[in-house]
């Protein structure tokens, strides 16, 4: 025979997965305003820096939510960055005028998959942003996500 239905027409394990399905949802839903907040908050500290660190800022964020659409933005010591699933930065960007450096960076971290026999470059300066670049960061940011 079946599982036992109750005065209110469902099982106690149908009730247990709407339940368990209700709990997913709330957290779909948190996750989803995480993600928003974090676009907000990256895309507020861009528009915080001066030219031509916001220039490149700007793009960097489109080249890297292009190439790798699983990462979520998110500000990282005041910088804008992209995490994984577990809120690890993967990589970031650094402005010049951050610490006042001649020139900008774009950082991998340590989560980044980039790893090419016992070394190989994490960071990468930056004193303008054109196609070679953008697509150059736009492969090393699929691979450091994937």
């Amino acid at each position: 025979m079946g599982a036992k239905r109750s005065d209110k027409g469902f099982t106690a394990e149908e009730r247990a997965a709407m339940r368990e399905r209700a709990r997913e949802q709330k957290a779909e839903e948190r996750a989803q305003k995480n993600r928003e907040e974090g676009e907000r908050a990256v895309l507020a500290k861009i528009a915080e820096m001066a030219e031509p660190d916001r220039a490149m800022a700007g793009r960097l964020h489109e080249v890297v939510k292009a190439s790798a659409p699983d990462l979520w933005p998110k500000t990282w010591y005041g910088m804008p960055a992209y995490a994984d699933k577990d809120g690890k930065v993967i990589c970031h960007f650094q402005s010049a005028g951050k610490f006042g450096t001649r020139y900008a960076t774009f950082n991998f971290g340590d989560r980044a998959n980039l790893d090419e026999g016992a070394m190989w470059p994490t960071s990468f300066a930056l004193k303008e942003l054109g196609a070679a670049e953008e697509a150059r960061i736009g492969e090393l940011v699929r691979r450091a996500a994937g």
